[in-house]
């Protein structure tokens, strides 16, 4: 798509509120905050991505000809209006955690302060971008926690919900650890390691499975991984060590098998001790078939030998927390004379933090993570901040890591949190604090917003 095409991606409102907007708060400037306000019960932690995909949107953002012409057609929005939108471009400043960065519930993600007609028709691209990908970046690391240092690859493409979401849960799952992806295009637009097997198809378009496999290790001879449980898994385990000691004869080796249904743990077990046996033992043990975390934990538990998991299904639609509770709301606004006030939700349930905010990171003396502070960026916090300046009034003055260095820097991040936190089968929650000035902020409000109610 065309950036112009993607400024229509909004919900209708954030276009009859910017008319508003245009026409009587023209000059109001505005900050709002991404964040999710409650973390899954199945989580203790998510990991922030799509971040670098909010930016380049931001930056190209404009409504072209086709757009314009759309939006005429429908005779709501006033021509000065649409010729607002005809020179639109984004002109503020946006603070937002880096690719990778471990987060939490009420942790602003992303900050924007711009005119508040810029900042309102970002929302929905911003929230839908950083929701799934966020989502499934968290399930992916808990699979990665969960393989124990083991080989975690994504298998998701076919089960994704659209050829879109396919390629960013790819991207989403190697940057929170998954050592790579079967789905191609993927890997030639993020530079991600490929992974990939055999089909049940393939091996039944033969008369018989050695020759299935005896067809794929000619053509493949160094990079073979033969599924074996198209008939009969045992029996497939021993073509397969028949076709490795063939290409043994002649110079080369079997990477693997995979095992993809059946009792996967006495399968392997039958699988490594049979290739031992045969003096293969560095023929790889893969295993698929509708694994996730908490599967994967039980594997590693019981100490099945496998070496290499393939993640399709479960991981691609965070099947356990298929969606976040993440939300965009304004923390500030300025007055008539331009001055930033503090603003709050005050919904039942629902209540949001005022003011401009910085979230910091403290370590205690072992130099693990401890707790988080988050609190009005005025005031002076020892820590680490979070949140980083990406955009300044409309241009970038971040430069982006590669999803490589991302990835590293997620894992690094991770090592530094208690293992409390990474633990599969239960639920920590991490401490995260709001300072006495954001306190404070808030009672003000809070009896501010009481006053008005009870006096008009």
């Amino acid at each position: 798509m065309k950036p112009g095409d993607w400024s229509l991606l909004v919900d209708f409102y954030e276009l009859t509120m910017a008319q508003c907007y245009f026409k009587y708060k023209k000059d109001t400037r505005a900050t709002f905050d991404l964040f999710v306000r409650d973390i899954p019960v199945c989580r203790s932690y998510l990991v922030a991505s799509g971040i670098h995909d909010c930016l380049a949107y931001i930056r190209s953002l404009c409504f072209d000809k086709e757009a314009l012409a759309y939006l005429k057609s429908l005779k709501i929005f006033s021509s000065d209006f649409l010729a607002y939108l005809k020179i639109f471009k984004f002109s503020g400043d946006v603070w937002a955690m880096p690719e990778g960065e471990i987060f939490f519930a009420d942790e602003p993600v992303i900050r924007i302060t711009a005119p508040i007609i810029e900042a309102q028709i970002i929302e929905s691209f911003l929230l839908n971008t950083v929701n799934l990908q966020t989502m499934i970046a968290s399930k992916a690391s808990r699979v990665v926690q969960a393989s124990q240092g083991k080989g975690v690859y994504d298998f998701s493409l076919r089960r994704t919900h659209g050829n879109d979401a396919g390629l960013k849960v790819s991207r989403a799952s190697y940057l929170a650890g998954f050592n790579g992806t079967s789905n191609v295009l993927a890997g030639k637009m993020y530079n991600i390691p490929l992974s990939g097997t055999m089909a049940h198809s393939f091996v039944m378009s033969f008369s018989d499975e050695p020759s299935a496999f005896s067809a794929y290790s000619e053509v493949f001879p160094d990079r073979s991984i033969l599924l074996v449980d198209t008939y009969d898994s045992e029996q497939g385990i021993k073509n397969a060590i028949l076709t490795a000691k063939n290409l043994k004869a002649t110079g080369h080796s079997l990477i693997g098998i995979r095992l993809d249904s059946g009792n996967i743990e006495a399968l392997s077990r039958i699988a490594r001790s049979l290739f031992d046996a045969a003096g293969l033992p560095d023929v790889k043990v893969f295993a698929s078939g509708n694994l996730d975390e908490y599967r994967i934990c039980e594997l590693a538990k019981r100490k099945a030998p496998i070496d290499n998991f393939g993640v399709g299904t479960h991981m691609g639609v965070s099947i356990d927390a298929p969606v976040l509770d993440i939300i965009y709301k304004i923390s500030e606004v300025t007055d008539a004379c331009g001055n930033f006030l503090p603003t709050m939700k005050l919904s039942r349930n629902k209540i949001t933090t005022p003011g401009r905010k910085q979230v910091y990171r403290i370590k205690n003396k072992q130099g693990e993570f401890s707790k988080d502070i988050l609190a009005l960026e005025s005031e002076k916090v020892s820590g680490r901040p979070l949140l980083i300046k990406m955009i300044e009034h409309g241009t970038s003055v971040y430069t982006e890591p590669l999803l490589k260095e991302s990835r590293e820097y997620c894992a690094a991040t991770l090592s530094l949190f208690p293992d409390s936190i990474k633990k599969i089968d239960t639920r920590h929650v991490f401490t995260v604090k709001f300072s006495r000035g954001l306190q404070s902020s808030m009672s003000a409000l809070i009896k501010q917003f009481s006053r008005r109610r009870r006096y008009g």
